[in-house]
This record gives C-alpha cells, sequence and structure tokens, in this order.
C-alpha cells in the first residue's frame, strides 16, 4: 500500500526507513548502542524494504556515510524508491555543522547526487537547526531549493523543522513536511489540518521517539489522522520494520 504525498505527485509507503543507523552511531538519541552494519547488511535491508513494500528512504549529510552506503546499493531498485535527503547540516568529527546559504546549499545536493549515485532525488528538506523561521527568513536556503527543483535536481522541497511556528510557516512555499510527531509531543498536531487544507505532504520524524514509545501504539496513533502519509523509523532489524509496516497496515485497513 502506498499513500499520495500531498499534491507532489509522489506516492510513500506508510512506514519509511530511515538509513540514519547504516551510516552514524555516535551523538545519536536512540536508547542503545550499535555498531554499523557491514556492506553486505546494508544492502540485505534495503532489498528487504523493497521486498516487503516499503519504498521510502529518507537519507542526509548528517547521518554519517549513509548517503555514499545507500549510493552503493540502491541502483537495482532506484526506480521503486522515494528517496529524500537533506540539506544545511553535516556531522563531523563529533559535531554538527550548518550551511543555509545559496553555495553552501548547491554544492550540498550536488554532493548528494553523487554520494548516492544518482542524477536527481525526490525530495530535499531543510535539515533545521532548530530555529526555523529564521533560516527560512534570513538565508538563502528557500529560493535555492525552488531553484535546484526547477533545474529538475529534485522533484519536490520542504522542511524537516523542529518548532509548530516554522512548520507552518513552510506551508507558503514547501510541497513536503517532515513533523516531529508523537503521543508524547503532539503540538505539531497543529499542523495538520492547515497542511492538509493546502495538500502539503506530511512525514513524520520522531514518531516511536528514538526507539522510547511502544510501536504499536504510536505508529495507531500517527495513522489515524489522514494528513499524514508516512512515518520514517529508523532501524537495523528487518523484523521490526515488518512489524511495524505489519501494525501500519492493520491501522489503515
Amino acid at each position: 500500500m502506498v499513500r499520495p504525498l500531498g499534491l507532489t505527485g509522489l506516492h510513500v509507503s506508510p512506514i519509511g526507513f530511515g538509513a540514519f543507523k547504516i551510516g552514524r552511531n555516535e551523538g545519536t538519541k536512540y536508547p542503545q548502542d550499535y555498531a554499523l552494519p557491514d556492506d553486505a547488511a546494508v544492502a540485505d535491508l534495503v532489498a528487504a524494504c523493497v521486498d516487503m513494500g516499503i519504498n521510502h528512504v529518507d537519507t542526509a549529510p548528517a547521518y554519517g556515510t549513509s548517503e555514499e552506503r545507500l549510493g552503493a546499493v540502491i541502483g537495482p531498485w532506484r526506480e521503486h524508491l522515494v528517496l529524500s535527503t537533506k540539506v544545511g547540516e553535516v556531522f563531523e568529527d563529533g559535531a554538527s555543522r550548518f550551511d543555509f546559504t545559496a553555495a553552501g546549499v548547491r554544492a550540498s545536493v550536488e554532493r548528494s547526487l553523487r554520494r548516492l549515485r544518482v542524477d536527481a532525488v525526490d525530495i530535499v528538506l531543510i535539515h533545521s537547526s532548530g530555529d526555523d523561521c529564521a533560516i527560512m527568513n534570513q538565508t538563502d536556503v528557500v529560493p535555492t531549493l525552488h531553484a535546484l527543483r526547477d533545474a529538475g535536481m529534485t522533484r519536490a522541497i520542504g522542511l524537516s523543522g523542529k518548532t509548530v511556528e516554522g512548520a507552518l510557516a513552510a506551508l507558503t512555499w514547501a510541497d513536503v513536511l517532515m513533523i516531529p510527531l508523537n503521543v508524547d509531543d503532539t503540538a505539531h498536531e497543529a499542523v495538520l489540518a492547515p497542511a492538509g487544507d493546502r495538500g502539503v505532504g506530511l512525514m513524520v520524524k520522531k514518531g516511536l521517539a528514538s526507539g522510547h514509545l511502544p510501536a504499536d501504539a504510536a505508529i495507531r496513533y500517527l495513522l489515524g489522522h489522514a494528513a499524514i502519509s508516512n512515518i520514517v523509523v529508523g532501524s537495523l532489524n528487518e523484523q521490526h520494520l515488518r512489524a511495524n509496516l505489519s501494525t501500519a497496515l492493520d491501522a489503515l485497513a
């Protein structure tokens, strides 16, 4: 089962594969430490996602070597995948660095395409440092994303932000939003109806609170909101992804 992502023309599975854990294991918020998988395990995990019907893969330059590792394996399945990445943040030497300048954003997308070994991605999101409105209003990131979309380097653009104010402000220009929302943090419910009215696609991050919430109840809560198209879940475990997808499909039945 895939669902329309707003008015983008893209269709995404209700569970998306968050590819953070294949490329980075420091500076995380997960409850348990983990080792990075080897190349064969990454290939098997992506193949399993495709096999079970998960068609959305989400990555970012800030996810360590995630883009490069995906680029090495997604070739056979590229036409079946909705691929999203981000601009603005990189993680180096144990710390995040942010650059929302026009030159920085353009260079970031060009670098992501090389790493992913693709001519274009489906979605590029601003990877916010937290001050969503200042980033959008006081830097060149929004017009630069529009230019990159016009140039065919991405099909859709948007914001992966942290504040309700930022998400609401982004509705004036974004095709897609990735919002933090879960049963313990419901503030972004205020974004759901306005986004639905404008046809802006909604994806959810932190839906399981980085593994701190029971998946079943968390997924059912999120997919009970018709405006939400999918939930991005970070995992290295095929069985967990299958269980999450099964819960999602049951919730939507």
